[in-house]
C-alpha cells in the first residue's frame, strides 16, 4: 500500500489515504459480479409463476316429487337482482363497502384521470369485466396519489386471485388481487 500511495502523491497534489485502495478493490469486485449478473441473466428464459387454485362450483339440489309433502304452492317473492351495467360502462366501487378487486394498473394522478379511463376501456375491449376506476387517496388501503384500474368486486381473495389468473390469460401479466377498504 505504501508504494501505491507514493506513487498517487508524484501524480497528483492530493492524496486521500489509505483507505482508498480497498474501497476502489470493493468497486472494481462489485461492478465486475454487477456485469456477470447482466450477461447470466441476458441467457436465461423468463418463467411463469403457476397458481394452483381449486376450482368452486356452485351446486344445486332438487327434491324429487315424491319427497315433496306439502301440496300449498309457495308464494316467495323477491326483488329481483339490479340489472348489470351495459357492458362498456365503467363501473365505481361500491361506496362504504370493502372487498377484493383484481388491480390491472396504476396510473400516477399527476397524469390526470383521463389517462386511467382510457387504461379502463383497453381492458373492457380486451374482454374483461365489472372493470373501473378508483382514486387511491380515498381508500385506506392503497397508496394516495394513483388512479388505481382494477376489474371485479369479490368477497373473497380467492375469488380474486381466480379473476386475476383469467386478467394474466387476457394480457395483464402484472394483474394481481388487492383488498379495498374505505
Amino acid at each position: 500500500m505504501a508504494a501505491l500511495g507514493g506513487a498517487w502523491r508524484r501524480r497528483m497534489p492530493w492524496y486521500p489515504g489509505d483507505w482508498i485502495w480497498p474501497v476502489l478493490l470493493g468497486l472494481v469486485i462489485a461492478a465486475g459480479g454487477a456485469a456477470a449478473a447482466i450477461v447470466y441473466s441476458t441467457g436465461q428464459t423468463p418463467t411463469k409463476t403457476i397458481v394452483a387454485t381449486t376450482p368452486v362450483h356452485p351446486t344445486t339440489t332438487t327434491t324429487p316429487p315424491e319427497q315433496t309433502t306439502s301440496t300449498t304452492p309457495s308464494t316467495t317473492t323477491t326483488k329481483p337482482p339490479p340489472p348489470p351495467p351495459p357492458k362498456r360502462a365503467l363501473v365505481p366501487w361500491p361506496t362504504g363497502q370493502s372487498g377484493y378487486t383484481v388491480v390491472l394498473t396504476s396510473v400516477p394522478a399527476g397524469g390526470g384521470r383521463g389517462a386511467a379511463v382510457a387504461q379502463a376501456r383497453k381492458a373492457l375491449a380486451a374482454g374483461l369485466t365489472q372493470v373501473g376506476v378508483l382514486d387511491s387517496s380515498q381508500y385506506s388501503s392503497l397508496h394516495p396519489g394513483y388512479y388505481v384500474v382494477f376489474s371485479g368486486i369479490y368477497e373473497t381473495s380467492a375469488d380474486a386471485q381466480t379473476a386475476a389468473n383469467r386478467a394474466h390469460s387476457r394480457g395483464y401479466s402484472a394483474a394481481y388481487p388487492r383488498r379495498i377498504t374505505p
